[in-house]
């Protein structure tokens, strides 16, 4: 993984931060996360993976379901978020759509995928940070803007 502040002005920071063939993209967005401090910003990317795994969030169950990619795939879209985890840690909150060698479309919670060929990865900053806080009814930790 490689990064480069590309813009900066008011508090607000912009980076390209690119992966290579065999990086794992969520623990590369996690340490580029707290190498940099980020306590708020929206991700964008675009690239390919030679495997991942989505998931889907079960309302009933208040559980994940994996959602296994086991082929190579491109990313269609990839957005997301950061904000301050309950630990007080940088927490990635990333979806993603992949497009199958049949134009099929897979979308989900991203878990883990492996790159190949590449990542490019957009960070915009915000001045300001965001945190997250446990939700009793979902059972998942959501950005409470007014925290």
């Amino acid at each position: 993984m490689k990064s480069k502040l590309i813009h900066e002005s008011d508090g607000q920071r912009t980076y390209a931060v690119v992966m290579a063939a065999g990086d794992e993209a969520m623990s590369c967005l996690e340490r580029f996360a707290r190498e940099v401090g980020l306590s708020a910003a929206s991700l964008t990317a675009i690239g390919a993976f030679r495997s991942a795994e989505l998931a889907y969030f079960d309302w009933d169950t208040k559980s994940y379901i994996s959602i296994p990619v086991d082929d190579q795939a491109e990313v269609a879209s990839l957005i997301g978020d950061v904000a301050i985890g309950p630990d007080g840690k940088a927490a990635i909150h990333a979806h993603v759509v992949l497009g199958t060698r049949t134009g099929a479309a897979i979308a989900g919670h991203l878990k883990r995928a492996v790159v190949r060929p590449t990542l490019e990865v957009i960070v915009t900053e915000s001045p300001a940070y965001l945190r997250k806080r446990h939700d009793a009814t979902s059972g998942l930790a959501l950005i409470d803007p007014e925290s």
